[in-house]
């Protein structure tokens, strides 16, 4: 590896190769470690690393402890037409998600609509990678997870809810899809760690310190704020509410407050996650072709509307699209941290460290 503290950009495909190489090693069947790389690239080719390229060391610790099973036997069982259950055998989200997507398209296809809960899972990464499965064959996708508690209530002191994400993404003619994927919190978990691991400070009004004081702190956060922040915290408390539901209540898994950390320390215990996933097919609503113009139109009405100086208006995707082609192009960059933890990677588990594109 080269001096953590330079530039250090890969190619997208060497970093897939890393990945599935680094997973394979750790026992995860090449289904679930295909599946993996997928999400974590995808992610991080859109720019969000907090859920891409960062979070591969602790999938490898949770395979190594037993957490997550590298060959699970995942079973769906099709309720009714358009609704499903997927039992996840306590394998990778990724693959669990992926599966998912697949059994819902299958159902929209045949009755416009395709819903499926999945029960004893873990985590999956970024929630618009699904949605965005859904997308890029046509159709409309829509995602949700339930986490541990790091997300206080409105006017809370401790935490409760998980950052709990929604996504949902729409196919745009001749674009890439329309794309949005947050969390109920103000910002993610993994960006407070991520912001800790470089000493970067927090914007305001988005953690919390034990005693529930906003912080902008990384080391001393102990919670999230949820969507809205101290004044307007009772939007994304509901809307984290409403994730929950969909995702444990309806799966019938244990809700995020009395789910084990994802962090650990115990990494041999399954954490049994829900997940939640829809998917629609627009000419099963309108006559076909309806839906695409009517995107259309209504994105470039967007784009079209004035910015306030030095700004620009941007539709949800927009700029992860940006950032995708710039890192294809350019390579997808590894903090120093990153740097770090994947030469720890290449050693443990022997296999070839991540070239440095010039």
């Amino acid at each position: 590896m080269a001096d953590p503290q330079q530039d250090f950009r890969v190619a997208r495909e060497d970093l897939e190769r890393f990945m599935g190489e680094a997973l394979a090693a750790a026992g995860a069947d090449p289904a679930s470690a295909a599946a993996a790389t997928r999400a974590l690239v995808t992610a991080s080719r859109m720019g969000t690393d907090s859920h891409g390229l960062r979070l591969l060391p602790h999938y490898l610790q949770a395979l190594k402890g037993g957490r997550i099973k590298g060959a699970p036997n995942m079973h769906f069982h099709q309720r009714l037409a358009a609704t499903g259950f997927l039992d996840a055998d306590d394998g990778l989200g990724h693959l669990a998600g992926y599966t998912a997507m697949e059994h819902a398209v299958k159902m929209a296809d045949e009755v416009g609509l395709g819903a499926v809960a999945v029960g004893n899972s873990s985590h999956f990464g970024a929630a618009g990678c699904y949605a965005l499965a859904a997308a890029e064959r046509g159709y409309l996708g829509m995602a949700f997870c339930n986490s541990d508690p790091f997300v206080l209530l409105h006017d809370g002191a401790k935490p409760f809810h998980g950052t709990n994400p929604i996504a949902f993404a729409a196919p745009v003619e001749g674009e890439s899809p329309y794309l949005l994927d947050m969390a109920t919190s103000s910002v993610p978990w993994n960006r407070v760690q991520q912001y800790g691991a470089i000493g970067r400070e927090l914007p305001d009004q988005v953690a919390a310190d034990a005693a529930g004081q906003v912080s902008r702190n990384p080391c001393d956060v102990a919670a999230l704020l949820p969507l809205g922040g101290s004044d307007f915290g009772f939007k994304g408390a509901g809307l984290g509410g409403m994730v929950e539901i969909l995702s444990s209540t309806l799966s019938g898994m244990l809700h995020g407050f009395k789910l084990l950390p994802m962090g650990g320390p115990d990494m041999s215990t399954p954490r049994g996650v829900g997940h939640f996933f829809l998917v629609m097919k627009p000419d099963a609503f309108v006559e076909e072709g309806t839906f695409a113009r009517g995107l259309a139109d209504y994105l470039a009405d967007l784009r079209a509307q004035p910015a306030a100086e030095g700004a620009e208006v941007l539709a949800p995707g927009d700029r992860e699209w940006r950032c995708q082609a710039k890192r294809d192009a350019e390579g997808i960059p590894l903090d120093s941290a990153n740097q770090l933890a994947y030469a720890e990677i290449a050693t443990q588990y022997r296999i070839t460290p991540l070239s440095q594109l010039d």
